[in-house]
């Protein structure tokens, strides 16, 4: 079963004064989901936004969003994201108690259920859950703030996680770079977020589309 390459850049990174604009460009370069990085200051340090941005990001762009929820207590959380207009909502496996429920009341709200490990949390902490989730996101680096190197220890878990589930969507986020992309796809990744290294550069139009291009070929 083959599985789609997608390029998933994170508008934290955006020039919130003309996101509109950020959307458009990244649109049009070829990105087939929005991630979105939810901050609440606790479980990370650093504060992004809430569901109400994510609702107005919603209005502005047809390609579907990926919340990433790094926050603590995401079960206070999830329905106002389902209801701001999520497609996938991806949560810590650090952050709740319950994660086998909280996953499947996503699933309840229509939404497509995803589960996070920070880089040192092992995929054994995941294993249970493989089969209720349609999509494992790697951390790369550790959450909370964007700019940082790839750790590259994560590439190997990716590698585990790819000869457990060969059908499944592995999403890498962190320190993905044009000149490290290919490592992470060839480890087993198949949905890249990309931050900085889009929107920092003078034309992230045809920045996304460079990275588009990489991983299709």
């Amino acid at each position: 079963m083959s599985i789609s390459q997608i390029i998933a850049p994170s508008v934290l990174n955006a020039n919130f004064l003309e996101l509109g604009k950020s959307l458009a460009a990244i649109e049009k370069g070829g990105a087939e989901l929005i991630h979105l990085d939810i901050m609440d200051g606790h479980f990370v340090p650093n504060i992004s936004f809430g569901p109400g941005i994510a609702e107005n990001i919603k209005k502005g762009t047809s390609v579907p969003l990926d919340c990433h929820l790094m926050i603590s207590n995401p079960e206070n959380y999830v329905d106002a994201f389902a209801k701001a207009g999520a497609h996938y909502i991806c949560i810590h496996a650090e952050t709740t108690f319950h994660l086998d429920r909280l996953l499947h009341r996503i699933v309840e709200l229509g939404c497509k259920p995803a589960v996070s490990i920070n880089p040192a949390t092992p995929v054994e902490s995941i294993l249970n859950v493989l089969d209720i989730v349609d999509m494992v996101l790697i951390m790369s680096v550790n959450p909370g703030f964007g700019g940082q190197s790839l750790i590259p220890y994560t590439l190997d878990k990716i590698k585990r996680l790819r000869d457990l589930k060969p059908s499944m969507n592995i999403q890498i986020d962190g320190g993905i770079k044009l000149d490290n992309i290919q490592l992470a796809q060839e480890a087993g990744a198949n949905i890249f977020v990309v931050g900085s290294a889009i929107f920092n550069t003078p034309n992230p139009e045809a920045t996304c589309r460079q990275f588009v291009d990489k991983i299709k070929k």
